[in-house]
């Protein structure tokens, strides 16, 4: 173990990390938690002399991070971090001995008594604000101008609306410090930093102003990428990323090779161009476009070529393409040398192709379905027989998955194709294709992210509604599974993906309404996560085992961060509810009505009650089994209501027969039989197309489609609204263990 002395004002890469799971799951900003701590501001008792002291700074943490139980001894090594930055760049007093004391005893309270030897230790002295906050905000995600505006406020010390060289300095060494945290190569990055800041000093007058300040940083490249800042502006911009390179790599601007030990250069999300960091401010060869600028031009299928370091062979003449002599089609992934790239006609007969051809001819219109920052306006023109694909990808289900679906992505497709969720939701995808009457949607995400597309495509009022496919990365994936795009991505050819959206067919969903009437409006309860059915309903055992599952995420979200440790947990909490049992005698709490008709639960004991649109809950399991064939005689009417213990026997589910089941659970050891073949499937109570439930005598924990809460006494009623168009992939050829299935 290190000593102190080895590990004293630093941050391991594992604390790094774990800082970052925080500020996923939080919706706050650096700017508006600061004002908390100014004159006036609800924290500012806290804060001293342009400081925050310790107290303060835990506050701090819990307000911007939203986590009620942040962890003591990570808030200690944060606060130790950030008082030693400033003992090695202020050279300052700490505080008074009498305002150290009473911090330590306030801090010692708040956090726990095991820990009072560290407190006094790194009670020394405050922490600045400015320091605490600027480090924050370059992990935020924001517009260029308005955090290169926000860093100046807040290093603009003695607010003479000037920067002059220590302020610079400071700067420098806090998006050193993020830099390095963040793997870069900052070996290469500080010169190109300090090349910055001179540049940015135009009348050379040793001080930086605020106009100077924008404008520079607003055109430096490197700098943009370690704020983590939006920069498309116009057709043909990279959208720069740092990345670390496996195997030899060269520049495309000076064709040097890329060195360095960590993230040692910039690639394109889009087109995968590669350069130095200090290059990419050297007028590289421009991004793809995405979309055309004449209707002559659409469905013309055409190339759009850029310099690749890739080792393989001409398409044209087969020789080997020698390092930086080639050029990559962006939509159709071809190579060819740059010799052969004129004079050649090639055919463009992949999907994307013609996705990319589809998307965005510069048309003026009345309807303005799209404007881009450089001013073009975008529409999109129907072409007979073509299907567009419109994707969605939510970059946090999944852990880290996510984000690379979506990367790849925008490099496979259009950009313009491709839409992630944290920025506005569906709405504006859908509103930009709300005039194609025949287009796709590939959603990737969990159950819930599906859940969110669906309601979007009710609000949106779309002349058709969009047929809709699965790349799942949530938990339980319990739709995906059902539609037969598996229980979870594993990280196979996205390629292979689009070609099975392309060969799927077409199914309706049932969707159902849920209302929910209190008994007593004025008691207490959680609000209710969703008016609509995907998937299933719940009341009793499983709900209580989500609930308890949700509540410790909402804690702490950075232990859940893989599938691999949700589905631990799962089955940590579903072994507490084995042992409390906290839902039996369920019969004596509530009552289940199918079109005026009561299901009789007097012979039963059970746990948990379960009402399944889907043949497919808790991550896989069948609650209703497979069904026997009658015995004789043809196959069984549709009836709205059936409840017989023998006729049920035969009854089989489907999605789209505007019918629900309902099923019966003993415990949290039977969902685990279910779940792993022991048991063939839960006791059969009903299928109806109309449900009446009545909780009385306590609250209980129910969930919709995963999401679960307490409920209060209260009515529930469960009718048909609508049905949605989903798209069900062809049955897996292979059963192979890494097959995606």
């Amino acid at each position: 173990m290190a000593s102190s002395e080895d590990t004293e004002g630093s941050l391991t890469p594992v604390d790094f990390i774990q800082l970052q799971h925080y500020m996923e799951y939080s919706s706050q900003r650096v700017k508006d938690v600061i004002k908390e701590f100014q004159p006036g501001g609800r924290l500012a008792q806290h804060s001293f002399k342009e400081r925050v002291d310790a107290v303060g700074f835990c506050l701090f943490l819990k307000t911007y991070l939203e986590v009620d139980d942040f962890p003591a001894d990570f808030c200690q090594r944060l606060f130790h971090y950030f008082q030693h930055v400033e003992h090695d760049t202020s050279g300052k007093s700490p505080l008074p001995e009498g305002e150290c004391y009473k911090d330590c005893l306030l801090l010692d309270i708040l956090l726990n008594a095991h820990l009072f030897v560290w407190v006094y230790f790194i009670l020394r002295g405050g922490v600045f604000l400015r320091d605490v906050s600027c480090y924050f905000s370059v992990l935020e995600e924001g517009q260029p101008r308005e955090k290169l505006e926000f860093t100046f406020k807040l290093y603009d010390k003695d607010c003479n609306q000037l920067l002059d060289s220590s302020e610079v300095d400071r700067i420098i060494t806090q998006m050193m410090r993020a830099a390095d945290y963040l793997g870069w190569d900052a070996t290469e990055l500080r010169p190109v930093l300090k090349d910055m800041m001179t540049a940015i000093d135009v009348d050379g007058s040793g001080t930086v102003t605020l106009e100077e300040w924008v404008k520079g940083g607003m055109n430096n490249v490197p700098l943009l990428v370690l704020l983590g800042l939006k920069m498309t502006e116009r057709d043909g911009q990279h959208i720069w990323r740092m990345k670390h390179f496996n195997k030899p790599t060269y520049c495309s601007v000076c064709h040097s090779m890329l060195l360095g030990l960590g993230k040692q250069g910039l690639c394109c999300t889009f087109c995968k161009y590669t350069v130095h960091s200090h290059c990419a401010n050297k007028n590289p060869e421009p991004c793809a476009r995405t979309f055309v600028r004449s209707k002559k031009e659409i469905g013309v299928a055409a190339h759009d070529w850029i310099k690749a370091d890739k080792s393989t062979k001409c398409r044209v003449c087969h020789k080997k393409i020698k390092t930086l002599a080639g050029r990559r089609c962006v939509w159709c992934q071809e190579m060819v040398s740059s010799v052969c790239v004129f004079g050649h006609e090639f055919e463009n007969i992949s999907l994307l192709d013609i996705i990319y051809c589809l998307h965005g001819p510069y048309t003026p219109s009345q309807s303005l379905l799209n404007v881009t920052p450089d001013g073009h306006i975008l529409q999109i023109v129907s072409i007979p027989n073509i299907h567009p694909l419109l994707v969605f990808v939510n970059p946090k289900s999944g852990g880290k998955q996510g984000l690379r679906v979506l990367r790849k992505f925008q490099y496979l497709l259009n950009p313009r194709q491709v839409y992630n969720l944290s920025n506005g939701g569906p709405a504006p995808g859908l509103h930009f294709f709300r005039n194609l009457r025949e287009f796709r949607i590939l959603v990737c995400g969990g159950d819930g992210t599906v859940g969110w597309l669906l309601d979007a495509i009710d609000k949106e009022n779309l002349q058709v509604h969009p047929p809709i496919a699965v790349l799942p990365l949530g938990t339980g994936n319990d739709l995906a599974r059902c539609l037969r795009w598996g229980g979870g991505y594993d990280g196979s050819d996205l390629r292979e993906i689009l070609k099975e959206v392309e060969a799927s067919e077409l199914v309706p969903m049932d969707r159902w309404s849920i209302q929910v009437i209190p008994d007593d409006p004025q008691e207490a309860g959680d609000p209710v996560p969703y008016e609509i059915i995907n998937n299933y309903f719940s009341v009793g055992v499983d709900a209580s085992i989500a609930h308890r599952f949700h509540s410790m995420r909402e804690k702490y979200p950075q232990r859940f961060n893989s599938r691999r440790k949700n589905k631990l947990w799962y089955l940590e909490f579903a072994t507490s509810e084995t042992i409390s049992a906290s839902c039996k005698r369920l019969k004596e709490c509530l009552t289940i009505e199918c079109r005026g008709k009561f299901v009789d639960l007097s012979s039963m004991s059970l746990e948990g009650i379960a009402v399944l649109n889907i043949p497919s809950m808790h991550g896989g399991s069948n609650l209703w089994g497979e069904s026997k064939k009658p015995n004789s005689g043809p196959g069984v009417e549709h009836s709205e209501i059936i409840t017989d213990p023998e006729l049920l026997k035969t009854i089989s589910q489907d999605m789209s027969d505007k019918l629900l089941e309902v099923v019966g659970l003993e415990g949290a050891i039977e969902m685990g039989q279910i779940y792993t073949g022991l048991k063939s499937a839960g006791h059969r109570l009903a299928q109806t197309s109309q449900i009446t439930i009545r909780l009385t005598i306590k609250a209980l924990p129910m969930q919709i489609d995963g999401e679960p809460w307490m409920q209060p006494p209260c009515t529930i009623h469960i009718r048909h609204k609508n049905q949605a168009n989903m798209l069900m992939a062809a049955p897996t050829k292979s059963t192979g263990f890494f097959h995606h299935k």
